[in-house]
């Protein structure tokens, strides 16, 4: 491998065909290819599809894999700290969701299921950042009451898409909002809602319905688990009012204030800020920039300064050292601090 020095890159478009359909939003924003069947995509992914070996990895502006370079170096790219906690993982993955149809009833298992099952390091516990949305949107999170899993078996192998949308809380939402998902909680999308989404580094996706999506739940909805496993990943029971109040937030988005954009919930899985030109300086630290406003620059203490403007995506190493914005506005999503 030839030697790449870490520093501060914007990365090309990284898109694929998934089993449900997508507007045109990530194409205009990250100017990618976008297209019908490409609703997703991952931002600075050192992941790939679940089953598979290169499909989701993200390529640097000179073709090289990400994963491959922040392997060949990673004390610059994630610091000493990180190594010594997390190992040379980046712990986060990254996505832009555009979904143009509802995304299917599902949930993602925990770490200690996915440890105990399907023999990996992490769950995949996420998280919504809205960026746009129809007037009236909803998302479904979690049961309105305590299910018992033959119910929710029998749901499935009935194929009853009704009765499971008919069991989910459903809230509105609209640009700015957040929202931080458990893993096990159950959940779905409504179409034409343009999502940033922070998760753990798997593609680990349990489908409890899947009609009228281009995917063969049977086959493959359970994570080669069989769905008596897959089930038990699930939680049942629903989320509290206490625990709504904490997993559900709100972004000055497109205006001045800065600030973190999850509560402390996240914080052992990811974190995520709202930047504008008036933050403070940004430690060091590996890190994923989507600016979604503006034309400026970002200036580093140990990097040259980086023109971006809306729309670029850049990877950011702890051998950057701190950063500042000008003239621009977006998201950082990290990894748990150390």
């Amino acid at each position: 491998m030839s030697n790449y020095i870490a520093k501060a890159s914007k990365l090309p478009s990284n898109q694929f065909d998934h089993f449900y359909k997508g507007g045109n939003r990530i194409g205009k924003l990250r100017n990618g290819p976008g297209g019908p069947m490409r609703p997703e995509e991952w931002i600075a992914s050192t992941t790939t599809r679940f089953g598979e070996t290169v499909n989701g990895l993200s390529k640097l502006e000179n073709g090289q894999l990400l994963r491959d370079v922040i392997a060949s170096d990673p004390n610059n790219w994630l610091g000493e700290k990180h190594i010594a906690k997390f190992g040379a993982s980046t712990e986060i993955l990254v996505k832009l969701l555009d979904p143009d149809q509802r995304l299917p009833v599902h949930y993602h298992p925990n770490v200690s299921f996915a440890k105990e099952n399907l023999h990996m390091n992490h769950g995949k516990t996420e998280a919504w950042i809205i960026l746009d949305a129809p007037v009236g949107a909803k998302v479904g999170i979690g049961f309105k009451e305590k299910m018992n899993k033959a119910d929710v078996a029998a749901m499935v192998a009935n194929h009853d898409s009704a009765g499971l949308l008919k069991s989910l809380v459903f809230k509105e939402v609209k640009a700015g909002d957040a929202i931080f998902v458990p893993a096990g909680v159950v959940h779905a999308i409504e179409s034409g809602i343009f999502v940033l989404e922070l998760q753990e580094p798997t593609d680990l996706s349990i489908l409890l319905e899947w009609d009228g999506f281009a995917v063969d739940g049977d086959k493959d909805g359970h994570l080669n688990l069989g769905f008596d496993t897959a089930l038990d990943a699930l939680r049942l029971t629903p989320l509290s009012m206490d625990e709504l109040k904490v997993i559900i937030t709100k972004f000055d988005i497109g205006g001045q204030r800065s600030g973190a954009i999850f509560n402390s919930v996240a914080n052992p899985f990811f974190r995520a800020d709202y930047l504008t030109a008036d933050h403070a300086k940004i430690e060091s630290g590996f890190g994923i920039f989507l600016a979604l406003s503006g034309e400026g620059s970002m200036i580093f203490d140990n990097d040259q300064p980086l023109e971006i403007k809306q729309g670029d995506a850049v990877v950011i190493p702890y051998s950057a050292g701190g950063f500042t914005l000008s003239d621009c506005s977006g998201v950082l999503s990290r990894p748990p601090a150390v």
